[in-house]
């Protein structure tokens, strides 16, 4: 399926839930979110069969993710659902991982391909302040049950924030040195409370590429531009979506915890999912498809994302 601009939309990011063991400071209110009762949410079932229509239209990818998908319960479930779906290829996660360790094996058994891991900085002090609730060591314990359940080519996401982590770019970069990782650099974005923030809080990707001089651009891998060094295991990815904005290439649809189909991250529209079955949900997932914009107009200082909802409720 392709969009008006002729974009090739073959991924899905499937958001099962806005709650969350933690509270990230750019992410999510301080104060969580508010209660919604089960029946506001769609179903295991339900969001099975957005999947399987999505599939019909090309859809080969899906990623699940929250808020916190693992804090939702029977989520193996769910992933076992969409690997069975015919079409669907690989199916990713999103997860801060702390709540990984107990659930690293049923996943990988249930068929969840890779995890992508949010972790915005390597300091136990600065991990509870940045995430107002988590431990560290939790999301350390999360991806060693990982690695011993079979999972490989992790990612490692980490926020850019100036003034918050950006003095430890170095030390990222270098677990990308010494393991086949990829650590990726993702651009802080103005939307929900963080849009008011003061402007340095915005850094550019490029504070990555000035800190370690010593990386070289090897490709693309999705929205990320890829580096590596000398003797690197890993890779070093950029996401900058703000400085560099990559609409052109975008290839992807989210779908809400509450049945909604954003046809971009940062846009108002949605559309409705929400009771429509068969041919009827086909058509207005293409109908989404078909509304995705040229692109975002985010703008540290100038220009914040048009969508109302806070980060946790969309997935990323």
């Amino acid at each position: 399926m392709r969009d008006t601009l002729g974009r090739n939309i073959s991924y899905l990011r499937l958001s099962i839930t806005d709650k969350c063991n933690c509270r990230c400071i750019y992410c999510m209110p301080a104060a969580g979110v508010a209660h919604r009762r089960h029946r506001d949410l769609l179903s295991f079932e339900e969001l099975a069969e957005v999947v399987a229509a999505a599939a019909t239209l090309g859809v080969r990818k899906v990623r699940i993710t929250g808020g916190e998908p693992l804090a939702r319960r029977g989520v193996e479930e769910l992933v076992r659902l969409v690997a069975a779906t015919p079409g669907i290829d690989e199916v990713d996660m999103t997860t801060n991982a702390t709540m990984l360790a107990p659930l690293a094996r049923p996943l990988r058994e249930a068929g969840l391909t890779r995890l992508n891991v949010s972790l915005d900085t390597l300091r136990p002090e600065r991990y509870r302040a940045i995430s107002r609730t988590g431990e560290l060591a939790d999301a350390i314990a999360g991806m060693r049950a990982a690695a011993d359940a079979g999972f490989t080519n992790f990612k490692m996401n980490c926020v850019l924030m100036g003034g918050v982590n950006d003095d430890e770019v170095a030390d990222f970069v270098d677990i990308a040195r010494r393991e086949p990782v990829e650590v990726r650099f993702i651009e802080l974005m103005p939307m929900g409370e963080c849009a008011a923030w003061p402007r340095e809080r915005f850094v550019s990707g490029d504070v990555v590429l000035n800190t370690c001089p010593d990386l070289v651009r090897i490709g693309e891998g999705g929205v990320a531009e890829l580096y590596a060094g000398p003797g690197f295991a890993g890779r070093v990815g950029l996401i900058r979506a703000v400085s560099h904005r990559f609409c052109s290439g975008c290839d992807r649809i989210r779908v809400t915890a509450d049945g909604r189909l954003k046809p971009c991250l940062h846009s108002a529209a949605e559309v409705p999912l929400v009771g429509l079955h068969g041919e009827t949900l086909v058509d207005a997932i293409r109908a989404g498809i078909e509304a995705k914009p040229a692109h975002h107009n985010l703008r540290p200082g100038v220009s914040a994302s048009a969508t109302p909802r806070d980060m946790n409720e969309i997935g990323g």
